[in-house]
């Protein structure tokens, strides 16, 4: 059991410290309780804590937030894709690292994570304040794991409100008008029709393709980082898969198939090499938008487009799940959601056939 006895400050004042072991047997002390009612409140929370397993050590929340967060990030580095662990990266070292690097982890207090995540929002975006707050949560949590402290500060936050933004879906002849203004046709028609991301599609080569199936194998993809692209594993598990491929494009593919040696890529950039992200102002897919005359989009947003031309031919939402490469379907219905707003239209008037009488 806790014992307290009281002792006198060098300046003469009276204050009282509690002697107990902790569980693994070992004596320890905390001080400097300024009253005796305190000292109590303090010891028989360490009882309490001792029997239902919670008890942590005063003095293991002195660890500062920099030292738990480097072997948080050697973790993440191995398990996350190379472009993640980037921005996870840069993420601590511009916007957490100068404000909590140095803090010990028991004073990282809920009110204060709060106070820095609104100041952080008024001059950055919803995705850059929430990679920043999930950087200090990680290190935050792993204090948990190793009872430094009781509770994650950083759960139960008010986050900025997600900007609204209008998705843009171009038609058939919309995606091929930009794919014959473009320098690079039979990339865009391939983002177009198959709903590949841009770094799925640029590594692909005729060995991933099987023509007898009409499907794509994905199971590499480029990533840009720090200017340097580096090419390997899909952006998660499930984006390793088989896309169907229309026959129509299959034989356009087919065609570049028979001029590229099996292990070439068939989409080189200038060299034979990778093809770069163009620039999304003066690029070559920029001024083929611009010379299509379409709504502008995105290289990314031909992805959206494929999805929502799948729907329109029929595909379920299990399909379009496949085919993206979404973690789950539940996923795909959050993102496109407002691609089955028709199915309801459809649905009021398939009841009204059947039930109208």
């Amino acid at each position: 059991m806790a014992t307290i006895e009281p002792y006198t400050t060098a300046d003469g004042q009276k204050r009282y410290r509690v002697r107990y072991r902790t569980p693994d047997r070992r004596q320890t002390s905390k001080r400097g309780f300024t009253t005796k009612r305190d000292a109590k409140e303090f010891a028989a929370t360490v009882e309490v804590d001792k029997l239902r397993g919670l008890y942590r050590d005063p003095s293991a929340g002195r660890v500062t937030v920099d030292e738990l967060t480097v072997p948080w990030l050697a973790v993440k580095k191995h398990q996350l894709a190379p472009s993640s662990y980037h921005s996870y990266e840069t993420s601590w070292r511009v916007h957490v690292r100068p404000r909590w690097g140095d803090v010990q982890v028991a004073d990282v207090a809920a009110s204060r994570v709060q106070e820095w995540v609104s100041e952080l929002a008024s001059t950055r975006s919803r995705a850059v304040v929430t990679r920043a707050l999930g950087v200090l949560s990680g290190a935050c949590e792993r204090a948990v794991a190793e009872r430094r402290i009781v509770e994650n500060p950083c759960v139960g936050l008010v986050l900025p409100d997600r900007a609204a933004r209008r998705r843009v879906y171009l038609s058939a002849v919309d995606a091929q008008k930009i794919a014959d203004a473009s320098d690079h046709p039979l990339l865009v028609r391939t983002l177009a029709f198959t709903g590949l991301r841009w770094g799925e599609a640029i590594v692909l080569r005729p060995v991933d393709v099987d023509a007898e199936r009409g499907r794509i194998v994905v199971h590499r993809s480029a990533t840009e980082v720090a200017r340097n692209l580096v090419v390997g594993p899909p952006k998660t598990p499930g984006s390793n898969r088989e896309v169907p491929v229309p026959q129509f494009l299959l034989t356009v593919i087919e065609e570049r198939m028979a001029e590229t040696s099996p292990e070439g890529l068939l989409f080189p950039g200038p060299g034979g090499g990778v093809l770069r992200t163009p620039d999304v102002r003066r690029g070559w897919y920029a001024r083929a938008v611009r010379a299509a005359g379409v709504p502008r989009v995105t290289i990314h947003d031909l992805r959206h487009t494929a999805a929502s031309l799948a729907v329109r031919a029929g595909a379920s939402v299990l399909a379009v799940q496949r085919m993206l490469g979404h973690t789950s379907a539940a996923m795909t219905l959050d993102v496109y959601s407002d691609l089955w707003d028709d199915d309801l239209s459809d649905l009021a008037d398939r009841m009204d056939r059947l039930y109208g009488k």
